[in-house]
Order: C-alpha cells, then structure tokens, then sequence
C-alpha cells in the first residue's frame, strides 16, 4: 500500500517513468492528470502529499483545498503560476528546477536572432517562389560584428548568450535594474536604460522573468522606440510582449521581424486553443515556435529527475535542494 500519493497536476512527456523510478523506492504512488488549467485541480488531487506542476494554474483558492500537501514542486523555472506566498500560509514548500535548461533557451535564442538577421525564412520562400536572386530578401542583410544584441534581463541565460555571442562579433549591452554595471562589465557588455536599448539595438532580446512589472514591457511605446530594421526575439514568457502591439509593429513596418518561443495566450495552459485567434500567426514576418525552446533530451530528463527529486526531499521531510521561497 502507498504511504504517499503524488499527483502530477498535468505533463506532455510520453510517460512518468523517470518521476516513478525516484518516487516509488519510498513508497510513493505517481499519478498522471491532464489539468492543465488547473481549473478542478483541488478535487482531482484531494488527497495529494505532493503535485508535481507543468503547466496547471495553482492559486490560493486551490492551495487552501490541499490539505494533505506537502510541496507544490515546479517542473520548469519560473513559478509565476503558484501563488507560493499562500503555499507558505497553508504550511506546504514550493520548489523549481532552475538550471536546467541554460544552454537550450540560450541557444534558440540565438538561432532565431540569426536565422531572422540573415533573412533565411524570405530566401526560402522567394526561392520557393522562383525568385532566385539574393535582393529579394524584402529587408537589409547585416554583417553580425556591425550589431549591437540588447539583452533585457542579464540573468544566467543573458550571460549565457553573451558568452556564445562573442566569437560572432556583436557588441552587447543589456538593461536590468538587478544587476550591477561592474558585473555587466566582466562580461564584456556595456549596461543600458531601457529606453537607450530600445533606441540602439538591433537585436532585442526578451531574458526577464515575469512578473507584474514586466507585463507588457515590450508594448506600444517600447516598439516605436526600436529602429525599423530591429528584430525582436522573445523566449521569455509569452506575456511580456502585447501581441496586439507587436502586429501593429509588424504590419506597419516599426520593426522588421520577430522570433517568439510562446505567444500571450500561451497555448499550452488552455484546453482549446486555435492559432486564428492571434494574428501573428498569419504574418511572414513572425515566427513562433511552441513553447520549445527548453526542449532537449538532456533537459527533459533533467527537469523530470529533479522536480521528482524535490518532492521526494519534502515527503521525507527534509529541506528540498531547489526551495523557492514567497
């Protein structure tokens, strides 16, 4: 008999074996739901010592309903979908997987900074179209090492990035009211306003986390800032960048392009989801990958041992490696 039921709120992995192969040596059940609202979570896993957390929304009014729980544990970094201040209140832990994921989001990053500088997408397709002539790319072509790459956020990815960015040349400044000019500085990368990026990058690249202050930073106002030929990439969370805002860019010609990991609605934490409701999927100018950026074999398995790891830690009660704290 199971002395421990973990739930796993709900996952788009294959299987749970990874989260099975930790849990069950101390006798804990794993058990896989497809919540990924969140929406009825409480009555789903009632019975929960701990949740094991992709995508589902966790807030108070579900928290107060687990009465057996002992930790909410977050499959990803960010933890923007728990309200961990009333887990705290409600006598649970809250953990994340911070690491995991480095070399992947940094990467996609630049893959899609590079793939829109060098314009491949309008090259294929005028080929496609029988236009074969390097003019028809519809936009200047630049040399990397005459660029400026504006980072907004200077966080482990950021310097990430900036240290692969080095053997191509760019000039790098960044803007993060947390991090100081002297450790800007040992990067090789000059620290910037917000509006002074905006104004002389011509990559601006997403890297903050999301939080209340960052919804929508990247709105009206900060595109009109940019310089017509700007790209944006984004594999932040989807809602720091105002869609609206962004197709208005796009299609009146603010900036030239953009790269996103997740749109606003971020179509993996909604039931029904179709791309018609979000323009931005009908421009030749924007490209969106599904929230994949994180994405690799390592890292997947990485993300599924640790979170398990987590809540294997808080159901023998001792202090899990990875607490987040309110």
């Amino acid at each position: 008999m199971a002395i421990f039921k973990v739930y796993v709120s709900d996952y788009d992995y294959p299987d749970l074996a990874i989260e099975k192969s930790i849990l069950d040596p101390i006798g804990a059940e794993v058990i896989g739901l497809q919540c990924r609202t969140g929406h009825g979570l409480a009555e789903l896993a009632a019975d929960a010592d701990a949740i094991l957390q992709q995508y589902a929304k966790i807030p108070r009014e579900t928290i107060v309903k687990l009465k057996r729980c002992k930790a909410i544990c977050r499959y990803g970094v960010g933890v923007d979908i728990v309200d961990v201040k009333a887990a705290y209140e409600h006598g649970m832990v809250v953990t994340n997987v911070p690491d995991y994921c480095l070399d992947e989001v940094a990467d996609h990053s630049i893959t899609l900074a590079f793939m829109l500088i060098r314009r491949i997408p309008m090259y294929v397709r005028s080929a496609r179209e029988g236009k074969w002539h390097w003019s028809v790319s519809g936009g200047p072509v630049f040399r990397f090492r005459d660029l400026t790459w504006g980072s907004i956020g200077f966080g482990r990815i950021a310097q990430n990035i900036t240290h692969k960015l080095g053997r191509f040349g760019f000039t790098v400044v960044a803007y993060d009211p947390n991090v100081s000019t002297g450790l800007m500085r040992t990067f090789g990368v000059q620290k910037a306003s917000f509006e002074d990026l905006l104004g002389h990058a011509d990559v601006i690249n997403v890297m903050c986390p999301y939080t209340p202050e960052t919804h929508h930073l990247i709105n009206e106002a900060a595109l009109r800032r940019m310089r017509p030929h700007a790209i944006l990439v984004n594999c932040a969370r989807g809602k720091i960048v105002d869609n609206v805002a962004l197709y208005k860019a796009l299609t009146e010609g603010w900036i030239a392009a953009a790269g996103l990991d997740d749109p606003e609605e971020e179509p993996a934490k909604l039931d029904a989801w179709s791309p018609s409701n979000n323009p931005l999927f009908s421009l030749d100018n924007c490209f969106i990958t599904p929230h994949a950026a994180y994405v690799s074999e390592a890292s997947l398995r990485e993300c599924r041992r640790i979170a398990a790891e987590n809540a294997r830690a808080a159901l023998l009660g001792e202090v899990p490696p990875n607490l987040i704290r309110p």
